[in-house]
């Protein structure tokens, strides 16, 4: 009796229930998708940032050199402090509003779900048709400047000014907040009237109703589009390599290298594969580090609904 339930337990334990079997079925597209198309390259470009490769020549193992050469390379701080300013004022400006006009969703009543759309269309379009039409709206007589030009502001050349390059790109990534606002809009719709109606009662602002009830609600909703609009700021590249390195923006250049600009110059101008490599492991890395950062501080912010205290 002893040995038939040893053996018997194993068994039951490493038994799979058929709504499993069914779930790892419908999950197989997606896992040979990944293995494919997004561990395999990982892996393949793991392997090339120890080599010396060029596409034209099979790879040269080289072994940390690439890796030496980023701490030489005077490009990568300056691409980095870029990608930083610039995700420094993307985010931010993001999340403030998006937040507002989700609120504003929230007192249009029927219309509501009109404005959703409105406001998520932007994010339908594609990035270098985005990057094509914000050369021209802030080109130096773009539309951009004719507006702020009615109230007598000289507005200045977005795409060849390097002191404005950057708040420049800002404005054109704003195109596409809608997302953020669409989660934040069913984040808000969340919130508990009951709370508000007290506040009111106990003579609680607008502000402190604010702070107190809704940002603590959302605090959720807040976190997840921090890290995903930081991710997404660290690597754009398509919108901006159209308006600035399609044309001759003279010393906006230097301005506008994002780190993933200089990585596209050294892979498919330069064909070094094997920096390129090294570069896409660093930004991999760089990325990492942040999110496991803005995560271990989320303990500190972040309230969930249910959870106790």
């Amino acid at each position: 009796m002893t040995a038939t339930g040893a053996t018997a337990s194993p068994r039951r334990r490493w038994r799979v229930s058929e709504e499993t079997r069914w779930a790892f079925i419908f999950l197989l597209p997606w896992i040979i998708g990944f293995l494919i198309f997004t561990a395999g390259p990982m892996i393949a470009s793991l392997y090339l940032s120890f080599t010396d490769y060029n596409v034209i020549r099979p790879p040269d193992p080289v072994g940390l050199e690439n890796y030496e050469q980023l701490m030489r390379d005077r490009r990568i701080p300056l691409s980095l402090v870029n990608t930083a300013v610039y995700a420094g004022l993307n985010v931010p400006a993001t999340i403030i509003i998006s937040l507002a006009l989700a609120m504003l969703l929230l007192r249009v009543g029927r219309a509501a779900g009109f404005f959703r759309n409105v406001f998520y269309l932007p994010n339908l379009t594609p990035a270098v048709a985005v990057g094509t039409l914000y050369l021209l709206l802030l080109s130096g007589n773009g539309l951009l400047n004719r507006i702020i030009g009615v109230f007598g502001i000289d507005g200045p050349n977005w795409l060849t000014d390097p002191s404005w390059a950057k708040q420049g790109i800002v404005i054109m990534s704003l195109w596409t907040l809608g997302s953020t606002v669409i989660i934040y809009f069913a984040a808000l719709k969340n919130v508990p009237v009951e709370l508000y109606e007290a506040a009111k009662i106990d003579g609680a602002s607008a502000w402190q109703q604010f702070r107190n009830i809704t940002v603590p609600f959302i605090s959720g909703a807040l976190f997840f589009t921090l890290i995903v609009n930081t991710i997404a700021s660290l690597q754009i590249f398509a919108e901006v390599f159209t308006m600035f390195f399609t044309t001759r923006s003279g010393p906006a250049q230097d301005s506008a290298l994002f780190y993933t600009i200089y990585l596209f110059q050294k892979a498919f101008q330069d064909l070094d594969m094997g920096y390129a490599s090294a570069m896409a492991w660093l930004l991999f890395v760089i990325i990492l580090v942040i999110t496991l950062i803005q995560v271990r501080l989320s303990r500190r912010f972040v309230y969930y609904a249910g959870e106790g205290g």
